[in-house]
């Protein structure tokens, strides 16, 4: 009876099998080196549990053994910039570490409740395996010590719940921007730089305009201070010289050029007190509150009601980012807003007598602003603050096709199926700005119904056929598409022959002659019957001329 039950593996039988003396059987040396130090492996130990999965772990860990073993003798793969995983952890075995036995007994422990699959052990394999693997060659030790040398370019920003971080953030940006501020010119000191400059001016004179010639340059360099240093150097001299016989410069060319600078830093440091964010771009809030605080400096608003502040805001910022702001990230950048002429017909408002013409054209103007607003205001009958398909399709001429206005509410942000005032900014600033590449975007984006990104001759049949339509309802013949359709090939010219991209419109300069054609029956009046037209107002000066 006792030997049967030693044949099916008692439980003294089964310990033996784990015991020092039978695992020192089959592993390597320095795996009976470790033992000597460790507990053995036994069901005391709490690692290794009766059952079936105890023969099991035992035969994964003798093919780990023996394959180990038959690596350690192929001294080559050592010697490889990668060597196998498993050789990695034999070359360690044999260097004594133990971390090789570690990994498999930690993976032969987590085997024992029969718990995890196959594949979260050979997962689990290779995390251990990828540890002790970068503990052997050393971790970041073999590092190039070239990196060394490069300087630091990443500072990570610091997180919202780390407030003294952030406040010493702020503090340390403004004293930087009130340092940056000190270094500029004022006033007194332009004046000074203007009294230096005519004093050296070198004859003879062009007209009445003042040159200086180089050696003078310097003098004035010298005298001027070092704030102005920066300005005194050959490459400004360089940039500003022209056809003069004498190599002199215009000193008003050169004191405007000085101006403009001062201006662009003293702009660029005004803007970076908004920039929240301190990454040198701005957030439509941060614009917002720019101009709001803007506002009382120019004398051209002072008409404006502060009831009207929030709309005036909204329509000045929405150009900004409808031209700046193409791809739609909800921010833009300092220097583009700095390169732009936006802010110059901004900071145009400061005159007090600027032309009514100027006013008119001028975007950010009080009768221009009060005039987009008030169209809003026109359209929308019911007077729920939003314009639906209906309210919109009495703007401007009100001829533009329903198939292009279906597109609009299609593409746009709407809420309910309505358009609100700031969508209806984007429409107008488009629809105003035909030549311009963004505007043309917006309306290639209307227009390219399958979003391939061109347009092909289904799409312009799709919307050329909403103008027939409309002819047709007016009363007058329609024109053949064919004939439409070859002049708005010749004018574009694509690259391609049978599709027209946003870049082949930009590129032809007919873009917006293009676009007109195709959602307009005015516009398309017009281009059709432009000859006459042309010859009516040769006519009409002529009378005036004669009178």
């Amino acid at each position: 009876m006792q030997k049967r039950i030693v044949k099916k593996g008692s439980l003294s039988n089964r310990k033996r099998s784990w015991s020092s003396e039978s695992r020192g059987a089959h592993a390597p040396k320095a795996y009976q080196e470790e033992t000597k130090t460790r507990p053995s492996l036994s069901w005391s130990s709490g690692l290794v549990r009766p059952g079936r999965l105890v023969n099991k772990t035992h035969f994964s860990f003798l093919s780990h053994v023996l394959f180990l073993s038959a690596i350690d003798t192929t001294q080559e793969q050592l010697q490889k910039p990668s060597p196998p995983p498993l050789a990695a952890i034999s070359a360690h075995d044999q260097d004594g570490g133990g971390t090789a036995f570690l990994a498999r007994r930690n993976l032969a422990a987590s085997d024992v409740g029969g718990k995890k699959s196959e594949q979260e052990l050979k997962d689990e394999e290779m995390d251990l395996f990828t540890k002790y693997y970068s503990e052997w060659k050393g971790g970041r030790k073999n590092i190039n010590e070239f990196y060394k040398m490069i300087p630091r370019f990443y500072y990570r920003l610091p997180a919202e719940d780390e407030v003294l971080l952030q406040k010493l953030r702020e503090e340390s940006r403004a004293v930087f921007l009130q340092r940056k501020s000190r270094e500029l010119l004022d006033n007194e000191e332009l004046q000074n730089l203007w009294f230096l400059l005519d004093k050296h001016q070198t004859p003879p004179m062009i007209g009445e305009e003042a040159m200086i010639n180089y050696e003078n340059f310097l003098k004035v360099g010298e005298k001027a201070g070092p704030k102005c240093k920066q300005f005194f150097t050959a490459k400004v001299f360089a940039k500003l010289l022209h056809t003069d016989s004498y190599g002199r410069i215009s000193i008003m060319q050169f004191f405007n050029y000085v101006m403009r600078k001062v201006w662009l830093h003293q702009t660029r440091i005004g803007l970076s007190l908004y920039d929240v964010a301190g990454q040198g771009y701005l957030r439509e809030s941060d614009l917002e509150n720019y101009i709001l605080e803007l506002i009382p400096t120019l004398p051209q608003l002072d008409g404006l009601e502060k009831s009207f502040y929030s709309f005036y805001v909204c329509t000045a910022v929405r150009k900004f980012f409808f031209f700046l702001d193409p791809l739609r990230t909800g921010k833009i950048k300092i220097q583009d807003i700095l390169a732009c002429s936006f802010l110059d017909d901004l900071l145009e408002l400061r005159d007090e007598e600027l032309s009514k013409e100027s006013q008119e054209t001028n975007w950010f103007s009080a009768p221009s602003a009060l005039r987009v607003y008030g169209q809003y205001l026109n359209l929308d009958k019911d007077h729920n603050g939003m314009l639906s398909k209906e309210e919109l399709s009495r703007y401007g001429t009100a001829t533009m096709t329903n198939v292009f206005l279906d597109r609009v509410f299609q593409e746009c942000l709407t809420y309910d199926g309505e358009m609100d005032y700031k969508t209806y900014l984007d429409f107008v600033l488009a629809l105003e700005n035909r030549k311009e590449p963004a505007a043309l975007q917006y309306i290639f984006k209307l227009l390219d119904i399958e979003n391939k990104g061109y347009l092909n001759v289904f799409s312009l049949n799709y919307f050329f056929r909403a103008i027939q339509e409309l002819m047709k309802i007016h009363g007058q013949d329609p024109v053949s598409f064919q004939d439409v359709k070859d002049e708005i090939f010749d004018m574009v010219k694509p690259k391609d022959p049978l599709k027209i991209s946003l870049q082949d419109l930009i590129n032809s300069n007919q873009g917006d002659t293009v676009t007109t054609i195709l959602i307009d029956l005015n516009g398309f009046w017009t281009y059709e019957n432009r000859e006459a037209l042309v010859a009516n107002d040769s006519e009409n000066s002529a009378d005036l001329d004669d009178t």
